[in-house]
C-alpha cells in the first residue's frame, strides 16, 4: 500500500501537480488523529493524494472530495480505486463554487483555486459539524504572499494578492477565530468563535 502511495506522490511530483507539502500534510494528519475526525470535506482533490493520505489513517473516515479539472479527477478516481478506498473516498468532478452538499463535516480542507478561497469559505462554512474546522493550505504560496517582488509574472501577482486577501478576511472575521501556522506553504485552521 506505502509503496502505491509513493508512487501516486512521486507521479504527481514528475508532472508539477500541486500535492500538499510532507510537513503541511503530517500537521493535518495529526491533527485528525488527535481531534477524532472522521468526516473531511476535501476542496481540490488533484490527483487524490491527500484524500488517500487522510483516508488511510483511519478506517472510520469519510471524504467527500470535489475536483474541476476532468484528467486530474479522472486520475484521482483512478487512484483512488488503486489503494481501495472507493468505498470511504466519495469524489466529484463539479465546480466546488456550484456544487450542492447538505452534509456535515468535522473538517473542511481548503485546497483549490487560490483566487477563490474567500469564496469557498463562505459557502462551506454552514457545513461544518458545532466543533468543526476549516483548514486552509497554501497560505504562503511559495513566498510570493509576502514578496511578491519575487515574480514579474502578472497572474502570479494577482493571486498573490487574493491569498493575502483572504488571510485578511481570517485575521478580521467575527465569526470565526484563525490560527496560522508557517508550515509547508502556510496553513491555518479555522474554528467557530462561540465554541
Amino acid at each position: 500500500m506505502d509503496r502505491v502511495v509513493d508512487q501516486i506522490e512521486k507521479k504527481a511530483i514528475e508532472n508539477n501537480i500541486p500535492i500538499i507539502q510532507k510537513e503541511g500534510l503530517l500537521f493535518i494528519t495529526n491533527y485528525i488523529k488527535e481531534n477524532n475526525v472522521k468526516h473531511i470535506l476535501e476542496i481540490g482533490s488533484a490527483v487524490g493524494y491527500s484524500a488517500i493520505k487522510m483516508a488511510l489513517i483511519d478506517e472510520n473516515i469519510k471524504i467527500t472530495t470535489i475536483e474541476r479539472d476532468i484528467d486530474r479527477y479522472n486520475e484521482a478516481v483512478n487512484n483512488i480505486k488503486l489503494v481501495g478506498l472507493d468505498n470511504r473516498i466519495s469524489i466529484y468532478n463539479e465546480d466546488a463554487l456550484e456544487y450542492i452538499d447538505t452534509n456535515k463535516y468535522d473538517l473542511i480542507f481548503i485546497d483549490a483555486a487560490k483566487a477563490q478561497y474567500i469564496k469557498f469559505f463562505e459557502k462551506y462554512k454552514s457545513n461544518l459539524n458545532n466543533n468543526g474546522v476549516i483548514i486552509s493550505d497554501n497560505l504562503k504560496f511559495h513566498g510570493f504572499v509576502e514578496n511578491p517582488e519575487l515574480t514579474n509574472n502578472r497572474n502570479t501577482k494577482q493571486l498573490a494578492r487574493k491569498i493575502k486577501s483572504y488571510i485578511d478576511f481570517l485575521k478580521t472575521n467575527t465569526e470565526f477565530q484563525t490560527t496560522f501556522y508557517e508550515l509547508g506553504d502556510g496553513i491555518s485552521i479555522s474554528k467557530r468563535k462561540n465554541q
